[in-house]
């Protein structure tokens, strides 16, 4: 029998090699962090090392394991405590439930501390992961939250106007209370205070650099443009989704009826991207904001905050995560704004219009291998030359002298026998054969 089978289907594990009757806070913090994380399993008999020791009396140390927990946890989560065998070896694991009750703390020598689950390791919460569990344990999003600013000083024409022009109905007076705009006692709620007009989120900003280049340090000059952008968030999704179409080439093919346009960027699939980084961020992060930053061969869109269960993505399947809401009340704004939908498929969308956009480039690539022979010949000379003038040349920086896109330089090389890559990422180099 190895780990994996003991623990079962466990995607968080932790392990000891006995128990430290008189240092409980260096496994108690495990029970801590899958608590107020996503649950997880301590196993008591293994090794650092993997190695399957088991325990001499593990029915002595089950019942020191279960009156240790309920002493040094507060408030006490909910665990099962069983045993396994390999041979004559016996093992304790202790299952931990995610808690509902978070944060819960380890309480001894002193000190009370809440543990988070980072990687395969279990940290001290910062104070913003610890407000987020403060939040999760009463029930309440920080977007429901009442704010510290007054309602009557904050105007709302944008989110008016966006909401007449894209669904045809008008913003009524009683909406601000059923769009959580206000609470039932009339106080600004912080989903207010962020899309107000002139929001007084200081931190509710957003950055757009383009870079020039592959990295944020690639020559002379650091970047093409550079813009920052305050205000209402239908204001910044706005000015973000404007960025990125501003600072893309379109490429485009003839059609029976007119011409189909090929961005750098799927339009749809940036909405997804910055509607996303503006709507699940963790607003409770004081000092960063969303940033977009685009290079030659690729667009990066930041949000603070990680996944709101507290998952590492790490060997995941990103189409098989469950969709949660870290600001409910901002998704339903949105949603009603139709600039997204409740079902979560923001992801799922973004990989689509890729796929789409890549089969696009792939007709127009059949056609022009069809009808433009001497044109594809002229493109693989110049593709040599560059390639002869800088060995180290990106394919970027080839589709911007050539005015393809990326992805019709890369099936041209392809198609080049005489071509070859060596080496990876930024260090390698093209070498021409014969």
């Amino acid at each position: 029998m190895d780990i994996k089978q003991l623990i079962g289907e466990a995607t968080d594990y932790d392990k000891k090699l006995a128990l430290e009757e008189k240092k409980p806070k260096s496994w108690c913090k495990s029970i801590s962090a899958f608590a107020n994380c996503f649950g997880g399993k301590l196993i008591f008999g293994v090794s650092n090392d993997n190695e399957l020791a088991g325990l001499a009396d593990a029915e002595g140390d089950a019942e020191k394991i279960s009156e240790a927990i309920k002493t040094h946890l507060n408030p006490i989560p909910e665990f099962k405590l069983y045993f396994e065998k390999d041979g004559e070896k016996i093992f304790v694991i202790v299952e931990v439930m995610k808690g509902q009750q978070t944060p819960y703390y380890y309480e001894g020598d002193g000190q009370l501390i809440a543990f988070m689950r980072i990687g395969n390791e279990s940290v001290p919460a910062t104070p913003s992961q610890l407000r987020e569990l403060v939040l999760r344990g009463s029930g309440e999003s920080y977007d429901s939250l009442k704010s510290r600013y007054d309602f009557d000083n904050m105007s709302f024409t944008k989110l008016k106007s966006v909401y007449k022009q894209r669904t045809g109905n008008t913003f009524e007076d009683t909406d601000y209370e059923s769009f959580g705009l206000i609470d039932e006692k009339g106080n600004l709620t912080n989903a207010g205070a962020l899309l107000a007009d002139e929001s007084p989120v200081r931190h509710s900003r957003l950055f757009c650099t383009r870079w020039n280049g592959l990295t944020k340090a690639s020559g002379i000059v650091d970047a093409l443009d550079d813009k920052e952008y305050t205000g209402s968030l239908v204001t910044l999704l706005q000015a973000g989704t404007d960025f990125v179409r501003n600072n893309s080439k379109k490429a485009w093919r003839k059609v029976s009826d007119g011409r189909i346009e090929m961005p750098d960027y799927p339009d749809r699939a940036v909405l997804e991207g910055v509607v996303n980084a503006l709507i699940h961020r963790n607003y409770m992060e004081i000092g960063s904001e969303v940033h977009i930053d685009m290079f030659d061969d690729r667009i990066e869109i930041y949000s603070p905050g990680g996944m709101v269960s507290g998952i590492s993505l790490e060997g995941k399947d990103l189409l098989k995560i469950p969709s949660k809401r870290r600001n409910p009340i901002l998704a339903d704004i949105f949603s009603r704004l139709k600039y997204m939908e409740r079902r979560g498929s923001g992801f799922k969308k973004i990989l689509a219009d890729y796929e789409e956009q890549a089969n696009e480039e792939k007709i127009q690539g059949d056609t022009q291998d069809d009808t433009q022979g001497d044109t594809q010949d002229d493109t693989e000379e110049k593709i040599i030359k560059m390639i002869k003038d800088n060995p180290q040349v990106s394919t970027a920086d080839m589709a911007k002298e050539l005015k393809i896109g990326i992805a019709t330089v890369k099936r041209k090389i392809k198609k080049m026998s005489n071509v070859s890559y060596v080496g990876s990422g930024y260090s390698g180099h093209w070498e021409i054969n014969g």
